[in-house]
């Protein structure tokens, strides 16, 4: 199988052992995205709507690295800290997508992130079509 690391200065680094996304078989797969500012390396401030938007935009960040952009997307997972921000998840994704389809979801709520974060993001997206 042959296999495509995807990697941009414009997103987060990898704070351990994985690439920020591979692209294998007509997809790609991103690790879960914090809220991070890929300038400073630091969760941004402002909670669960702030964190979720800056996650959703260094995935954009990767996808665009790949020649891809947010209409690519097929399946996103997100991972918080507290259900009670479900709502703020949401305002974030309507923030973030406007007025396309939206992308299938999971949300689940997680004891714990890593760096303290709120909420965290995985993709997967299709290239081509």
């Amino acid at each position: 199988m042959s296999r495509r690391i995807i990697h941009t200065p414009d997103a987060p680094a990898a704070i351990g052992t994985y690439n920020q996304a591979v692209q294998a078989k007509g997809m790609i797969f991103t690790s879960g995205q914090l809220g991070i500012d890929p300038h400073t390396g630091q969760i941004i401030q402002g909670g669960i709507k702030a964190e979720t938007f800056k996650a959703l935009q260094n995935i954009e960040a990767i996808l665009k690295a790949a020649g891809l952009t947010k209409m690519n997307i097929i399946k996103l997972t997100v991972f918080l800290t507290d259900l009670h921000g479900f709502s703020y998840v949401n305002e974030s994704f309507e923030t973030f997508f406007g007025h396309i389809d939206f992308p299938a979801r999971s949300t689940v709520e997680v004891s714990a992130l890593p760096l303290g974060a709120k909420v965290e993001i995985e993709c997967i997206a299709t290239v081509g079509e």
